[in-house]
């Protein structure tokens, strides 16, 4: 498709869609929790509709009128066996947490996805859940999916040392955890998102935490919970770099997400000298707020370390937003970038280089100079939803020529109103 190109002044308020990651979470818990779990404000995009069609083939009873979700759960013991093998689609979200928590139960299941699910290792989960006394393998005994889990009712508590960085590697262990005959811990490299570990607790479980270490003792048993999700941090982001490099503009997004274990976005954009507000308006559960962002000379920094994962979804529009900073911009320690649902190292380099960016790909992440100008190209998402939507900010810069987008379907994965929501601040 032809995209928007050659914007000055973007103006107005945007109501961010909901939390992919809360989303998934909260079908996942209310499938295994006991009693009636409702969703408010869920994430209708393909991947999070992935999960809830996961649950439903596993037995669980949920409804959607349009307005609220609800699940009703009977515990782990509840689910019962696929009739065929389920397709999550392309979200790894789903088919990495949803291993663990199959992990525990007394049958066979079969997940399988699209082409780009088909490429991401899952070595990464089923090592540690075998050692849970589950069977995990991939497909003709890789590592890659379809992947077939046989589980146990008699899962054995793990000591983990994480070898990687990952939400979903730690989230599949700690639902094998729940259900396992003692304590397990597990030790992460960086803190990364908690999302998982808050809501064991407002589900009623226990977990400590202290630092990267994390222990959990199972079994343990949920009740069912009322949930309001709040917007995605994640789809904030390509607002967040719009208004940051568009002249003339000042952007209110309304109930973003602030867990802090996700807004190193917010970091990033006041180290760079963005001009950037934060009202908080959320509760303890529910931690949001209100961000407006304008127009901003910014600077050229370094990102890495302890940070990364708590902006890893962020750095394809964190690359754009350095394309359009004095001096030159380094994102190292981003080597999952590798895995997620294309290279997103290499796919960010090549398509804004096509543009007219400076990027340089390295192993674990990009040195970026700026600031460049850029211009019309034919470019591609690869089928990954958040390259598309950075390409579309990108495109707003251009003051020459076209760009054309392959593949602009992927965004509806997490964002299918996007480019209704950013057609509302054109003047």
């Amino acid at each position: 498709m032809e995209l928007v190109v050659n914007q000055i002044g973007l103006n107005g308020e945007i109501d961010i869609p909901s939390d992919k990651s809360i989303s998934h979470r909260s079908i996942m818990f209310g499938a295994i929790a006991n009693g009636k779990t409702t969703i408010k404000n869920f994430l209708r995009g393909d991947d999070c509709l992935s999960t809830l069609k996961a649950f439903q083939d596993l037995g669980v009873l949920i409804e959607d009128d349009g307005e609220t979700i609800t699940v009703h759960g009977k515990g782990i013991s509840g689910l019962t066996q696929a009739k065929k093998a389920i397709d999550v689609g392309n979200s790894g979200t789903t088919i990495r947490l949803i291993t663990g928590i199959l992990a525990g139960t007394d049958f066979s299941t079969e997940l399988f996805g699209d082409h780009s699910i088909a490429k991401r290792p899952m070595n990464r989960v089923m090592l540690p859940i075998n050692q849970m006394g589950a069977e995990c393998s991939g497909h003709d005994g890789t590592e890659f999916p379809p992947l077939t889990i046989k589980g146990t009712r008699t899962l054995k508590p793990i000591h983990y040392q994480m070898p990687v960085a990952s939400a979903q590697v730690k989230s599949a262990i700690l639902f094998a955890a729940l259900q396992a005959q003692g304590e397990s811990v597990i030790i992460e490299k960086e803190k990364t998102r908690d999302h998982t570990e808050d809501m064991i607790r407002q589900f009623g479980g226990e977990i400590a935490i202290s630092g990267k270490e994390i222990r959990i003792k199972g079994p343990q048993k949920l009740t069912g919970q009322e949930i309001n999700v709040p917007g995605d941090i994640s789809s904030a982001a390509f607002f967040l770099v719009a208004g940051s490099i568009i002249e003339n503009s000042r952007i209110i997004l309304n109930n973003v997400g602030l867990n802090p274990t996700r807004t190193g976005i917010l970091e990033v954009i006041e180290q760079m000298g963005g001009k950037l507000t934060v009202e908080e308006t959320g509760n303890k559960e529910n931690k949001a707020g209100k961000l407006i962002i304008e127009t901003s000379d910014l600077k050229g920094i370094e990102i890495g370390g302890e940070i990364i994962p708590r902006l890893i979804d962020e750095l394809p529009v964190i690359a754009l937003l350095a394309t359009q900073a004095q001096g030159t911009t380094i994102i190292r320690d981003a080597e999952e970038l590798k895995v997620k649902e294309t290279n997103r190292i290499d796919a960010v380099a090549t398509e804004l280089n096509k543009m007219g960016a400076s990027i340089e790909p390295t192993d674990d992440g990009l040195i970026i100079h700026g600031k460049t100008p850029l211009h019309g190209a034919k470019v591609t998402s690869y089928g990954d939803h958040r390259i598309g939507m950075m390409l579309q900010i990108a495109a707003l810069l251009v003051k020459s020529g076209t760009v054309e987008l392959e593949k602009a379907e992927a965004i509806s994965v997490s964002y299918p109103a996007f480019f209704d929501d950013l057609n509302k601040l054109y003047q």
